[in-house]
């Protein structure tokens, strides 16, 4: 798990832990038995933890050849109904493009983590940046359904991780797991977890044998069309699930078809899945302002920063509201909207030179002039005094407007 360390006058054990042990524990803790994947900075550390600890609860770590294999080898093994993973980072999910529209085509379920670095191709394998965002939103081939979520600290994304397995089994489709090199290789303080908070959710997955008339020769509706838009998935082996699984379009029994009334059909049922998607907490952070001077908006390891930044700015009499992003894909814009509405200004900080986030945030939110991109691109982390530097000059433009 880490080194225990108690901390002075708390009276209780806290781990000291880099954010990739605390995926990898995650990993196992929400019933991962398999990873495969390709030795990769800053994600090597994650599949690392998992050769050492992952056969001591009977699973099992494969190297592959690269990272096409990884992918589609845990696609095979969700497939065959082991709770499976890949982990990579930019280049290498370039790469596991198509294995995700596999994925998603064949509502297989699919956990990645993508322990983000500077780019692009080689770029600056051991800095920090937040630049794959839009790919891991829209890179795929096609429209699938596909969940990305961003856990804010170490022990965040322990606890998140775990989600996200049950998030690719309840909405059988890939879930992305956006972590960056300040997180996932940077040590920290993480109170003692609560193993009682973790649940198994496994969907409308089924292994028992299916009760069917003997004489009923016909395949099991594994693409059934539904009002949620997830069918029941029988894992191989289950009597009376026989279905056909394919890459191409296929009829509710799995079988191809391309017929136009079947295509409209299945397209609809699969995106229908996530469409109205909220994580049990898709933000982190208060709204302490009714009506702020400005609103901080960031993902994953900028929370810190932005943390210290705002209380330097709200020690010296301004009102600042801030919140981490914690679900990117699919967006929670009413919940952002609302924050949006209660501030004058909206800063968006992240490690990427098109201001990814505050993209992605202008197509989902009505922000009107409020946006405001702090932006960091040359490797190294955000500090405080950056954030509070520029909530100055933001807050010095708005006296003089009035």
């Amino acid at each position: 798990q880490g080194d225990f360390e108690l901390e002075e006058g708390s009276g209780s054990p806290h781990l000291y832990m880099i954010g990739n042990d605390a995926i990898g524990l995650g990993a196992i803790a929400g019933g991962s038995r398999f990873m495969a994947a390709y030795p990769i900075t800053p994600a090597s550390e994650i599949m690392e933890y998992m050769i050492d600890n992952l056969p001591k609860v009977g699973g099992t770590v494969i190297q592959t050849e690269d990272e096409i294999a990884a992918a589609t080898m845990a696609i095979g093994s969700n497939y065959a109904g082991v709770r499976a993973f890949t982990a990579s980072a930019g280049p290498g999910l370039s790469l596991m493009m198509e294995a995700i529209g596999l994925s998603g085509m064949t509502e297989t379920p699919l956990v990645i983590m993508n322990t983000q670095r500077g780019g692009p191709s080689t770029g600056l394998p051991t800095k920090q940046e937040q630049s794959d965002l839009m790919q891991m939103i829209y890179g795929t081939h096609g429209d699938i359904p596909k969940i990305v979520v961003a856990p804010t600290d170490a022990e965040d994304a322990f606890y998140l991780t775990i989600e996200a397995f049950n998030l690719a089994e309840e909405y059988q489709c890939p879930v992305i797991i956006l972590s960056d090199l300040q997180l996932s290789l940077g040590k920290q303080t993480v109170k003692q977890l609560d193993y009682s908070k973790i649940e198994i959710k496994r969907g409308a997955t089924i292994i028992e044998d299916i009760e069917r008339d003997p004489d009923d020769k016909n395949y099991f509706k594994r693409y059934a069309l539904t009002e949620t838009g997830v069918s029941p998935r029988p894992i191989p082996g289950v009597k009376g699930g026989i279905h056909h699984v394919t890459g191409v379009e296929h009829n509710e029994e799995g079988k191809p078809s391309e017929n136009a009334e079947n295509r409209h059909n299945q397209m609809n049922k699969r995106m229908r899945k996530t469409e109205r998607l909220l994580i049990e907490q898709p933000v982190e952070g208060e709204l302490k302002h009714e009506q702020a001077d400005i609103l901080y908006l960031g993902f994953i390891s900028t929370k810190g920063a932005i943390q210290e930044g705002v209380e330097r700015l709200e020690n010296k009499g301004h009102k600042v509201n801030h919140l981490q992003i914690r679900q990117l894909h699919p967006f929670p814009s009413q919940l952002i909207q609302d924050a949006v509405n209660q501030a004058q200004k909206v800063v968006v900080v992240e490690h990427n030179y098109q201001g990814q986030l505050a993209n992605i945030i202008k197509m989902n939110v009505n922000l009107a002039d409020k946006l405001v991109n702090q932006v960091k691109y040359d490797g190294t982390p955000f500090l405080p005094f950056e954030i509070e530097e520029k909530g100055h000059e933001i807050l010095k433009t708005l006296k003089e407007r009035v």
